[in-house]
């Protein structure tokens, strides 16, 4: 079953989320994670949304979204994500 981090992102500094997007791949290849879109809001069509950018990062499973999140890896670029962007990132299973 795989399972999906999907990112509701509103950027705040446009050159550290530039850094920090530029490594986020090397920290997502060890779990077999695959990014599958990144774009910019265009509309809201019902209901209420707060963020400007959404990502969708696909991965074999929930235990390697865990794996991912809680790697040493991923865990050093938190820091410089909180600089750059407000975000809600969520896991799915489908």
């Amino acid at each position: 079953m795989s399972a999906c981090v999907i990112g509701h992102i509103t950027v705040k500094d446009a050159d550290q989320w530039a850094q920090y997007r530029a490594q986020v791949p090397a920290t997502l290849a060890p779990w077999g994670a695959e990014l599958l879109f990144r774009g910019q809001l265009a509309g809201v069509i019902a209901g209420q949304h707060a963020h400007t950018d959404t990502v969708v990062i696909r991965f074999p499973d929930l235990a390697s979204i865990n794996g991912w999140q809680q790697s040493t890896a991923y865990q050093a670029l938190i820091p410089l994500r909180q600089q750059a962007a407000d975000l809600e990132l969520l896991s799915f299973t489908d």
